[in-house]
């Protein structure tokens, strides 16, 4: 399973790569990665338990 996120060139959720976890001002988690597709710079809000659970599996790397 591979983290998607909603890419605003293609408008269109697609998979993430090179995902990153990182921790929001407010104490949120957010995957900031680039569309496969085109390149462009994407995200998705996640909650704690997700966030912990894409970094332990590998799906993205701890930045925070």
């Amino acid at each position: 399973m591979t983290i998607e996120g909603r890419c605003m060139k293609c408008k269109e959720n697609k998979p993430m790569k090179d995902a990153e976890m990182h921790k929001t001002s407010r104490g949120g988690f957010m995957a900031k990665g680039k569309c496969t597709a085109c390149g462009c710079g994407m995200c998705r809000i996640m909650s704690k338990d997700n966030a912990e659970k894409a970094v332990t599996d590998g799906e993205a790397k701890k930045a925070y």
